[in-house]
């Protein structure tokens, strides 16, 4: 089953962001590689920078998605404000359809 991570930064923490990157993109590579990770990518505000994440995982079930969303060098560092996990249907364009 499919889930998205939708996650807001806090307010003034792109240096924890930028600082955190490296360890981010591996904890990534790492999911894309098992083949867990379907998409990733920032959300970006007004002036182009960086504010929250998308990532769409699949897992066996909330609770295991919810681990994947805590493991995330991101989360660990305390730069979101929020990280809201839930269900997603893949439904236009996907690459298995």
């Amino acid at each position: 089953m499919l889930f998205a991570f939708l996650c807001t930064d806090k307010p003034g923490h792109l240096n924890v962001r930028m600082d955190t990157r490296p360890a981010h993109l591996e904890h990534l590579n790492k999911l894309n590689a098992d083949g867990t990770l379907k998409m990733a990518g920032p959300f970006l505000d007004d002036e182009g920078k960086p504010n929250g994440s998308l990532v769409i995982v699949e897992a066996e079930d909330v609770a295991a998605a919810r681990a994947l969303a805590e493991a995330d060098p991101y989360y660990q560092a305390g730069l979101f404000e929020t990280v809201d996990v839930k269900p997603y249907n893949w439904v236009f364009n996907k690459p298995e359809a």
